[in-house]
C-alpha cells in the first residue's frame, strides 16, 4: 500500500506548476493523502473479511459453542469418537516451501496474490480437527468406539431404494389406531432376608498299614491304623459389630497291636470337643471383646498295654473352661489368624470315674472336682500354603501361676484331589500338674501320617 501512495503523490506532484501553484498544489497533495488513506483503510478491510474474517470464529472464546456445533465442518467433533486415519497422515507430511513475496497483479478482483487452499475455511477447520483428535487418541484412547475402516465398511442408506412393503398390508390397516394395552405384565421380585450365619465342616478318614512276617529276619510287628475325623462349624457375622462362632470337633483312632495279649485294638487317638467364641469388634480395628468357653473330654475307655488298668474314659477327665479377653483376627485369601488373650480364665476339670486315677490329671487323691483361675493363650490358623498344601494349627497355653499347660497341634493336609489327600498330624503337649511315669518327663509328643479321604462341604 505505501507503494500506491507514493506513486500517486508523485504523480500530482509532476502534473502541478511548479511555482504558481504551490499553495494550491500543497491542498491539492493533502486532500489527496486523505483519499488515498481512506481507500487503503478500506481495502485492507476489504480483504481482511473477504480472507480471514471468517475463520475469526476457530480461535474466539466469546462465538457460542452453538454456532460451531452447527457448522458441518466440525461434525467429527460431536459424533461418537472414531479413529480417522488423516490425523496421523496430517502429521506425518512434510509440505514445505519457499513463499515469494507478495507483487501488484492490478486492481481487478484479485488485488492480491494467495493460496485459496490454505486460508479456505474447510482445509483450516479440517486441520484444526486433526490436531484435537490427534491429542484425544495420545491422552483418552478408551474413548475411541470405532475405526474409519468399519465405518467404511458398512452399507449406506439409499434414498433411490424404495422399501418393499408386504403385499398383506392394506392401506385401512396402516391408519387403524392400536389398543392400548394395560397389562405389562407383574414384575417377580424375591426379597431375601439376610442371613448372618455361615455353617459348613469338613470330614476325613485316613489309614495306614504295615505288614512284616512272623519270620522277618530283624523282628518287629505287623501295624494298621485308621483315624476319623469331623469337624462342624455354624458362625454369625452380622459385618457390623458381632461376630459368633461355634466349633464341634471329634476325632477317633485305633490302631492293631499283635504284641498286646490282652486286647489286639488298641485306641490312639480320642477326642470330643466343642467350643464357642463371642467376640464385639472394636471401631475401626482388628480387635475384639471376647468371652469364650470350652468343653472337651473323650468318646471311650482306654487302657494300659497288656493289663485292664483303665488309664481314660468318657468324661474322665471333662474339661471345661471360661475366659474373657481380647481377640485379634487377621483374614485374607490365604490365612486366617485369631489370637485370643484372656488375662482371666477359669478352668474346671472333673474325672467322674472311679477306676480313673486322678493324680495323673493333677487332682488330689480322692478328689472329683479341680478348680484353676489364671490366665488363657489360645490361637488357631488356617493357613493355605499352596493350593495343595494347607495347614490347621491350634496353640492352647493355661497357667494358674503355679503350673503350665500347653498344647500345641499341627495338621498338615496335602491334597491330591477332592477327595483323596497325606495328612501329617503333630501334636505336642507339657503338663507339669500332672504325674508322669517313672523316667518320663512332663514334656509329651505325637505324630501321624496317612493317607486317605477327605471331603469338605
Amino acid at each position: 500500500m505505501k507503494i500506491i501512495y507514493t506513486l500517486l503523490v508523485s504523480l500530482v506532484v509532476l502534473l502541478s506548476p511548479a511555482a504558481a501553484q504551490h499553495t494550491v498544489k500543497r491542498t491539492r497533495i493533502k486532500t489527496i493523502k486523505n483519499t488515498v488513506d481512506a481507500a487503503i483503510q478500506d481495502t485492507t478491510s476489504i480483504l481482511y473479511q473477504y480472507y480471514f474474517g471468517k475463520l475469526d470464529s476457530l480461535n474466539n472464546d466469546t462465538v457460542p459453542m452453538r454456532y460451531i456445533q452447527s457448522d458441518p465442518d466440525y461434525y467429527r467433533l460431536f459424533v461418537p469418537i472414531v479413529f480417522y486415519y488423516s490425523p496421523i497422515k496430517q502429521i506425518s507430511e512434510m509440505k514445505w516451501q519457499v513463499q515469494m513475496p507478495d507483487t501488484i497483479v492490478g486492481m481487478g478482483k484479485n488485488l492480491l496474490a494467495y493460496d485459496t487452499n490454505l486460508f479456505s475455511h474447510t482445509e483450516r477447520a479440517n486441520r484444526l480437527v486433526n490436531k484435537v483428535l490427534l491429542n484425544l487418541y495420545l491422552t483418552h484412547p478408551e474413548f475411541v468406539t470405532s475405526t474409519e475402516r468399519q465405518i467404511m465398511s458398512r452399507r449406506a442408506f439409499r434414498e433411490d431404494v424404495k422399501v418393499k412393503m408386504s403385499s398383506e398390508a392394506k392401506l385401512m390397516k396402516l391408519f387403524k389406531p392400536e389398543g392400548v394395552k394395560d397389562d405389562f405384565g407383574r414384575a417377580h421380585v424375591i426379597i431375601h432376608k439376610p442371613n448372618w450365619w455361615k455353617t459348613g465342616g469338613s470330614g476325613s478318614m485316613q489309614m495306614t498299614q504295615n505288614y512284616i512276617s512272623e519270620n522277618w529276619y530283624k523282628g518287629g510287628e505287623s501295624t494298621n491304623s485308621i483315624l476319623g475325623n469331623l469337624q462342624l462349624y455354624a458362625n454369625y457375622n452380622d459385618n457390623e459389630k458381632i461376630q459368633f462362632e461355634n466349633l464341634f470337633e471329634a476325632k477317633f483312632g485305633f490302631n492293631t497291636v499283635s504284641s498286646d495279649t490282652v486286647r489286639s485294638i488298641r485306641i490312639n487317638t480320642d477326642l470330643f470337643r466343642l467350643y464357642s467364641k463371642l467376640g464385639i469388634q472394636q471401631a475401626s480395628s482388628k480387635w475384639y471383646y471376647t468371652i469364650s468357653g470350652e468343653f472337651n473330654t473323650q468318646f471311650s475307655h482306654n487302657y494300659k498295654a497288656n493289663s485292664n488298668d483303665l488309664v481314660s474314659s468318657f468324661m474322665a477327665p471333662a474339661n471345661f473352661i471360661f475366659s474373657i479377653g481380647m481377640d485379634y483376627k487377621l483374614k485374607n485369601k490365604k490365612m486366617n489368624l485369631s489370637v485370643l488373650l484372656s488375662p482371666a480364665a477359669y478352668n474346671l476339670r472333673y474325672v467322674g470315674n472311679n477306676k480313673v486315677d486322678e493324680t495323673n490329671f493333677g487332682l488330689d487323691e480322692g478328689k472329683k472336682i479341680l478348680n484353676d483361675i489364671g490366665s488363657k493363650v489360645q490361637t488357631t490358623l488356617a493357613w493355605t500354603i499352596i493350593p495343595s498344601v494347607v495347614l490347621n494349627s491350634r496353640l492352647y497355653y493355661f497357667t494358674n501361676y503355679k503350673k503350665v499347660e500347653t498344647e500345641w497341634e499341627n495338621t498338615f493336609n496335602f491334597v491330591l484331589n477332592r477327595y483323596l489327600s497325606t495328612q501329617l498330624f503333630l501334636h505336642a503337649r507339657f503338663d507339669d500338674g500332672s504325674t508322669p511315669s517313672e523316667g518320663s518327663s512332663f514334656f509329651q509328643f505325637k505324630e501321624f501320617l496317612s493317607f486317605g479321604i477327605n471331603y469338605t462341604w
